[in-house]
């Protein structure tokens, strides 16, 4: 598997039955709608500021539902959204969406150990399931839940919205079609300057905090769609400054990929420091993405002066659009559940190689 293209990569390792989580026909499509209903499971930032006003914006799909296990933010939502009393669950009714027609995807915005229950959950209930980075906190949780949705026919879709946004497909398209020569080195860099308060789940290692979970898994999976392959090789350091606020977990890392023909790419990632950047070396010149991963928008440039300035589209709202017509379509969705996994795979064998000292590992 270690030289296998990525295409090649994420067709093989759902099995035969993965056919249905890259939105063959074999997935249930829903009766014809001209907007698919949408359930937000977890209520916390990014679902309050991003995810829900983007829902507000989209063409494929709206708003319907909620599962929260906060009752007080339920009448704030209701009154926002205009969501019936029939479409708000908690997480001990979620079950229920089974039996809720208004309600055709799951889209789980929870701490990263909850992934996994609950997108099997909105899976077993027959519901496509949208599900944050990282997948999960690890390859046997990823692997159920690509499991869960092959078995009960519903695409599992990973949000990696980056994939989504116009200049990231660029330069996705110059590493393919090697615009600027084969691609000879990646770097690339995500974090932010952050205080985090007593009980924040990311300081906590059994709920999957930590720099290189939450932001580490963007320069891991921009150096997988820039160059199209699968790295054989990783290793990587864990480091924390402030152990106060992180007692159990990593407050920065640095990483190294290697990638079939040796080439190989270096990353970093912090909640201690911002970086904003993925920088990529070819044979006949250079592209970047600097900011390559802000809400507010992502530019770039090249070494022949193309300019690539940032998109104003909503985000949030571009992603969700893109997975609800691919469901509606039963065309394979940009970031299948096989994605996820493989960031996974490479996130758990760089803590490897850093309880090891820093030695390579195998991937």
């Amino acid at each position: 598997m270690n030289n296998i293209s990525r295409k090649n990569f994420l067709i093989k390792a759902g099995s035969a039955l993965a056919v249905s989580s890259f939105g063959f026909p074999n997935i249930i499509t829903p009766k014809k709608k001209e907007k698919l209903g949408v359930a937000l499971v977890g209520l916390g930032n990014y679902a309050t500021n991003w995810l829900a006003p983007g829902l507000l914006e989209t063409e494929h799909c709206e708003l319907r539902g909620i599962v929260t296990g906060s009752p007080e933010k339920i009448p704030v939502w209701q009154e926002r959204y205009g969501i019936p009393d029939g479409n708000v669950y908690n997480y001990q009714t979620m079950h229920k969406v089974a039996d809720n027609d208004d309600i055709d995807v799951v889209y789980i915005v929870l701490p990263n150990h909850m992934h996994a229950e609950y997108s099997i959950i909105g899976a077993k209930a027959g519901k496509h399931v949208w599900c944050e980075k990282p997948m999960a906190m690890d390859e046997a949780e990823c692997q159920a839940m690509i499991d869960a949705a092959n078995k009960n026919r519903v695409q599992l879709t990973i949000g990696y919205r980056m994939q989504h946004e116009p200049n990231t497909q660029t330069i996705i398209r110059y590493g393919k079609e090697q615009t600027y020569g084969a691609i000879t080195k990646m770097e690339s860099g995500g974090g932010f300057s952050g205080n985090f308060e007593e009980g924040a789940w990311r300081t906590f290692a059994a709920k999957g905090g930590g720099a290189l979970y939450d932001m580490g898994v963007y320069p891991i999976n921009a150096f997988r769609y820039s160059s199209g392959m699968e790295p054989v090789a990783v290793k990587g350091r864990l480091t924390t400054e402030r152990t106060e606020m992180f007692p159990d977990v990593d407050e920065a890392a640095v990483f190294e990929l290697k990638f079939p023909g040796g080439l190989k790419a270096y990353g970093e990632c912090s909640f201690a420091e911002g970086m904003n950047y993925l920088d990529i070396e070819c044979t006949d010149g250079w592209y970047n993405l600097r900011p390559f991963l802000s809400y507010s928008g992502v530019r770039g440039e090249t070494s022949s002066g193309t300019q690539l300035p940032p998109d104003p589209a909503h985000q949030q709202a571009r992603q969700m659009d893109n997975d609800a017509l691919a469901i509606k379509e039963g065309t394979p969705p940009i970031v299948p559940g096989e994605d996820g996994l493989a960031d996974v795979r490479i996130v758990r064998a760089i803590m490897k190689s850093s309880d090891k000292g820093e030695e390579w590992v195998e991937v």
